[in-house]
C-alpha cells in the first residue's frame, strides 16, 4: 500500500528544491545582467583627454612659484631654467565623464615603454588633482625641480636640443576607477612653439580599449 504520506512529502521537496533553482538561477541572471548594466553605464561615463583643437583658446598655466606658462590650442609649453623646467600642455576632455588628471611621467623618445601600465610606480604625483569636464578644455602641467637628478639632466638637454619628448598623463573618473593613461608626444616648432599629439591610450584597470 502507497505510503502517502512520504509521497508528498517528497514531492514538495522536489517541488521546493525546483523552486529552489530556479530561484538561483533567476537571481545569477539579474546578477549578471546588473554587471552588465553597471559596465555599460561606466563605459558611457569614461573620460578622455586628447590635445585641444588649433582655434580653441590657450591655456594659461601656473606654477606655485609663480611661474606662467601659455600652452596654444592644439600644443604644449615648456620652459627651462637653471632650477627648474615647467611643462604643460592644453588638453580638452572628448568623454562623457569628468576627468581628474593624477599623475605623469615624462620620456625622451627614444626611451618611451611600449606600455606605461608596467611602470605606473615611477609616475610623479601631481601636487593637486585637476579636473576637465566633459566637452570643455583645460590642462596638465608637470615640473622637474632637482638639477642634480639624472632625470633634470635628461630632460633639460631634450628640451634644449630640439628633441620629441612623450609625456605620460594618468587620469580617470570621479569614482577613482576607469583610470588611464594617454601618451602625448610634444613636438618642437618655430619661436619656441610646442605642438601636442597623440601617440596611444591605455585603459590602466583593464583591457586596452583600443
Amino acid at each position: 500500500m502507497a505510503d502517502w504520506a512520504t509521497i508528498s512529502a517528497l514531492a514538495t521537496a522536489g517541488g521546493t528544491l525546483v523552486l529552489a533553482g530556479a530561484t538561483f538561477a533567476s537571481v545569477r541572471s539579474g546578477s549578471r545582467s546588473a554587471r552588465i548594466a553597471e559596465r555599460t553605464l561606466l563605459a558611457g561615463l569614461r573620460p578622455l583627454i586628447v590635445p585641444t583643437r588649433r582655434e580653441d583658446p590657450p591655456q594659461k598655466i601656473g606654477f606655485f612659484d609663480d611661474t606662467w606658462l601659455v600652452a596654444p590650442g592644439g600644443g604644449a609649453a615648456v620652459e627651462v631654467t637653471d632650477a627648474a623646467i615647467y611643462l604643460g600642455i592644453a588638453l580638452r576632455n572628448v568623454g562623457a565623464g569628468i576627468a581628474v588628471l593624477h599623475g605623469w611621467d615624462l620620456h625622451l623618445s627614444a626611451d618611451a615603454p611600449d606600455d606605461p601600465r608596467l611602470q605606473l610606480d615611477r609616475f610623479h604625483r601631481l601636487t593637486r588633482d585637476l579636473y576637465i569636464a566633459p566637452d570643455d578644455t583645460g590642462f596638465w602641467q608637470g615640473a622637474f625641480r632637482d638639477p642634480s637628478s639624472e632625470e633634470f639632466a635628461h630632460a633639460r638637454d631634450a628640451v634644449r636640443s630640439g628633441e620629441r619628448v612623450d609625456v605620460d598623463v594618468l587620469y580617470g573618473d570621479q569614482q577613482g576607477t576607469q583610470r588611464m593613461v594617454t601618451r602625448f608626444s610634444l613636438l618642437p616648432r618655430e619661436h619656441d612653439v610646442w605642438m601636442a599629439t597623440i601617440a596611444r591610450h591605455w585603459n590602466v584597470d583593464g583591457a586596452d580599449p583600443r
